[in-house]
């Protein structure tokens, strides 16, 4: 108690002052939990209704066999799409079902490599620019829009447009590559299998990177500049203040940076479905998905394909959280 000195017990006066001090602080905090929960109310109920109430449907018709003409005819089959064993009769039989199907895991390694792959460019490529953009020059509001512009055009439109530029009979990449001698003759970029998914990853770099180095560049305009100053004061050379001073300190948003692009990344569908249509080499989870959703009428099926999406980036997302410790509730510990 603060009112009470070193080595004094404290008399029942002082005791009854400390409780009543510590009553309307409580109030307070009660007072102040029961408004933020008034203010998440909304939300929470407009979550629930767009979000939670479509994972539930989802996971039920996983459990049945719902067909996309026959919804409300679903029967319950249990675990049915994610495995059954058939037994032939002679001693032998075959496991099926979503857990066993080589399509799926085909799809479930093709978003993971994309995703590794496009977040690590994108992340060093954004912290680049970032600092780049965080140094003084003249005209820098003019670069900085600028370097938005690839993130502000929509997926379908840019996948488009490299669709055209990456075109073995008229696109203009293979023009250039072949007259400075590095081609000797055209490309499929996008129908290749060994280019295919590099090709996707190209497109995706180039239109999101300006994004992480938005956010990376917010981190770095939250750095004290007494610290620069007293580093150039010390003589201490650039990089190892980079190094030593501000990666640190920036951390947490290239974290929160990375996760962001990482849920992105996993759950990618408009990029592929447009830019590398029908190619097993680049097929990702949400594509496998769609197609079994509505493509092939097998909507018990891809909603087995949509829970386990689901699931697995719920699981990356939380081990990455665990990983990097994240600190998510503000608590700062």
């Amino acid at each position: 108690m603060a009112n009470v000195q070193a080595g004094v017990p404290p008399t029942e006066k002082a005791l009854e002052a400390e409780r009543a001090g510590a009553r309307p602080r409580s109030d307070l905090s009660r007072q102040r939990l029961r408004s933020a929960w008034l203010f998440l109310a909304p939300m929470i109920l407009v979550l629930t209704l767009v979000a939670g109430w479509p994972l539930v449907k989802t996971i039920w018709f996983s459990l049945t066999d719902a067909s996309l003409s026959d919804l409300e005819g679903a029967k319950f089959v249990g675990l049915r799409n994610y495995y059954e064993y058939v037994d032939y009769g002679d001693g032998e039989g075959e496991y099926f079902g979503l857990l066993f199907d080589p399509q799926w895991w085909n799809a479930v390694w093709n978003t993971v490599y994309y995703s590794v792959i496009s977040v690590t460019i994108e992340t060093i490529l954004g912290l680049a620019f970032a600092l780049v953009l965080n140094a003084e020059f003249k005209g820098r509001s003019v670069v900085r829009a600028a370097v938005l512009i690839p993130w502000a055009i929509p997926t379908i439109v840019s996948a488009k447009m490299w669709a055209w530029m990456m075109n073995d009979q008229f696109g203009i990449l293979n023009d250039m590559l072949m007259s400075i001698g590095i081609l000797s003759s055209p490309v499929a970029w996008t129908a290749d299998p060994d280019t295919a998914m590099w090709a996707v990853i190209i497109v995706d770099v180039w239109k999101t990177t300006p994004f992480m180095a938005l956010l990376i560049l917010a981190g770095l305009q939250m750095v004290p500049g007494d610290v620069y100053e007293a580093a150039k004061i010390d003589g201490i050379h650039p990089v190892k203040v980079f190094w030593k001073v501000t990666l640190p300190l920036i951390r947490p948003a290239i974290l929160v940076a990375v996760i962001f692009r990482a849920l992105d990344a996993l759950r990618v569908f408009d990029l592929i479905y447009v830019l590398t249509p029908n190619n097993t080499q680049t097929k990702s989870m949400s594509v496998f998905a769609q197609e079994n959703l509505f493509q092939f009428d097998k909507f018990a099926y891809g909603s087995a394909a949509s829970t386990l999406l689901f699931l697995v980036i719920a699981f990356i997302t939380l081990f990455y959280i665990k990983v990097a410790r994240l600190d998510l509730g503000g608590r700062g510990k």
